[in-house]
């Protein structure tokens, strides 16, 4: 409850004798009324009370190997990031935030993010284009020159031209 406050008691009587000359209410309402105006008066200049949230949840069950729950409305399922942005519209680091959770509180199932990590790693992601993986590099080393692999050294010449852009041109009659 507010503290002592410098509201002026001339505007609050104004408001109620306002309001009564344009609803009818009981003279018993009169001080409640009178009380509900003071007090709404008061509060103008304080920010509002938001009431603690309960999760939806407990935090320590809101993720399994298979799935992580929202914690604002329960929702189950292997990635929580873009269901925060479209239905709370919040980021991770916000969704933290509200809940006092860790850096490390994972919002991404483990299994699934091992599976994804997995298959990047098959593909060569993450890697620099210019290096061969290990089993690459152990497999056979690279010929010396192109005659030695079988190749058509006109077509090793060809490769470092330039390539033509735009229609082929005619053949000359």
């Amino acid at each position: 409850m507010p503290g002592p406050s410098k509201i002026d008691p001339l505007l609050v009587a104004q408001i109620v004798r306002n309001y009564v000359a344009h609803n009818g209410i009981p003279s018993g309402e009169l001080p409640n009324l009178i009380a509900t105006v003071h007090r709404s008066l008061a509060e103008l200049g304080e920010p509002p009370q938001t009431p603690a949230r309960d999760p939806a949840v407990a935090t320590n069950r809101s993720y399994g190997r298979d799935f992580v729950i929202c914690l604002d409305c329960g929702w189950r399922g292997l990635i929580l990031r873009r269901h925060l942005t479209t239905a709370h519209g919040l980021s991770r680091d916000d969704y933290r935030a509200r809940w006092s959770l860790k850096n490390t509180h994972p919002l991404i199932a483990p299994a699934y993010r091992e599976r994804r990590s997995t298959i990047a790693k098959e593909l060569g992601l993450g890697r620099s284009p210019s290096l061969p993986s290990a089993p690459e590099r152990e497999a056979a080393p690279p010929p010396a020159s192109a005659t030695e692999a079988g190749i058509d050294p006109a077509f090793v010449a060809s490769l470092s031209q330039p390539k033509r852009r735009g229609r082929p041109r005619r053949a000359a009659s």
